[in-house]
């Protein structure tokens, strides 16, 4: 095979200075051309259906060197008998390594996002490739096989060669890919489906991409000649670890299930969990995103969530009622002022007209009368410091207007005995 491929080589370094390389690279620039041509007419046609997105990710990525790989093969194929085709014979690897790269790149972008280890490896394994195709149009890739198949590490009472390991790493790898790919698929379908909740959806995606993995391992591993049973060793050990070093992340994990599923907590609630509020913006396996509105996240253990109280403002309904205290002086209008406190409230568009906002005579104090404005909103999640801001100054425009006074702390002071006369009698 190696004979091969070097006098495939060199028939085509030949070649180039016959006519027919001029008909191969008509051909070559055809089946090029046809591709795009291919890839346009397949992104058109889908581009109402698929998240533009996974559009750019997959087809952009993976359709243009497929569909030339498949134009060059059947190119090759008709041409052989009529002309030398040894350049369409060199180009066929290239092709199908272009997309096996943007393939693998496109799947691990999709299954593991922004992580900080991807662009490096992504690197890694395309040097790599381009290295194997490289040797392989060369002839020199049995050669190298060869040389790693005498290179031996000892594994207990057997030995196992580098190419050995290769391979197996190779075919867990291709397995686990194609269930992350699946399980991909499988997760654009749920974020499809509008009508499903929101915690349904992330538990089905998350259930599925680790059964697909494990299934991938699982069935990978006697392919490369490892025998199951020996798992169990391993398996006890990490039931012992978990019992000992990873119970917190194994606590962890299942409360973020629990979350999920019994639907206490959704994505979009307002909570707070000890001096942390905000918003839920995330639930992972591990820990739980809340954003508060000055921008800040927390992330909170999953833990913490099922053994801790937690304040929902918005487990069965978003509407939330606030209140602001008011103190004005005990010569002023009572009912006027109770009724510009109401007329305060429902001049601020977040406020809810239903239920109206009401006033309320709290106590006579020793400065004042207190009293108590209440109202409700249905988007605490956007803060309440600027609406009761509003609220505020609504309230002292009106005061000043209508002559009605807030009044602050007095304190009348007599002096007893200050009669000179009685003082030295």
């Amino acid at each position: 095979m190696a004979t091969d491929l070097v006098d495939l080589w060199q028939e085509t370094l030949s070649e180039l200075s016959r006519p027919d390389i001029v008909w191969q690279l008509l051909t070559l620039l055809v089946c090029l051309a046809l591709a795009k041509l291919f890839e346009s007419r397949v992104r058109e046609r889908f581009a109402g259906r698929v998240h533009e997105e996974r559009l750019r990710g997959s087809l952009k990525r993976v359709m243009f060197p497929l569909a030339a790989f498949l134009l060059v093969l059947l190119a090759r194929h008709l041409l052989r008998l009529q002309i030398h085709t040894h350049l369409l014979g060199l180009a066929l690897p290239l092709l199908l390594s272009l997309a096996v790269i943007r393939l693998v790149v496109y799947i691990l972008r999709h299954s593991f996002g922004n992580a900080p280890w991807l662009a490096p490896f992504e690197r890694l394994f395309a040097a790599l490739a381009w290295s194997v195709v490289a040797l392989h149009i060369l002839g020199w890739l049995p050669e190298a096989i060869d040389f790693l198949n005498t290179i031996a590490l000892p594994l207990g009472p057997n030995e196992i060669t580098l190419w050995q390991m290769l391979q197996a790493s190779v075919t867990v790898a291709a397995t686990v890919l194609g269930a992350l790919w699946l399980s991909n698929a499988f997760e654009a379908r749920l974020t499809q489906a509008a009508e499903m909740d929101a915690n349904l959806r992330i538990v089905l995606g998350r259930v599925s991409r680790a059964l697909l993995t494990l299934i991938a391992i699982l069935l990978a591993l006697p392919l490369v000649g490892i025998n199951l049973t020996t798992l169990s060793i391993f398996g006890g050990a990490l039931g012992v670890g978990l019992g000992f070093g990873l119970q917190k992340i194994a606590s962890n994990y299942v409360s973020g299930f629990i979350i999920l599923l019994d639907r206490s907590i959704r994505l979009g609630n307002l909570i707070s969990l000890g001096e942390n509020r905000g918003v839920v913006t995330q639930i992972t396996t591990r820990y739980t995103v809340l954003r508060s509105v000055t921008g800040v996240e927390y992330l909170v253990p999953n833990e913490l969530m099922i053994s801790s109280v937690v304040h929902n403002e918005a487990y069965t309904d978003r509407n939330v009622w606030f209140s602001l205290p008011v103190q004005v002086s005990y010569d002023s209008d009572l009912e006027l002022a109770l009724r510009l406190l109401r007329e305060a409230a429902q001049s601020q568009p977040r406020v809810l007209p239903a239920p109206v906002p009401e006033a309320y005579v709290v106590r006579f104090a020793d400065s004042g009368i207190d009293l108590l404005l209440g109202f409700w909103i249905a988007d605490p999640e956007n803060g309440s410091l600027g609406l009761k801001s509003a609220i505020n100054q609504a309230i002292w425009r009106s005061f000043r207007q209508h002559g009605i006074c807030i009044p602050f702390p007095q304190r009348e002071v007599r002096l007893l005995n200050t009669d000179p006369v009685q003082k030295n009698g």
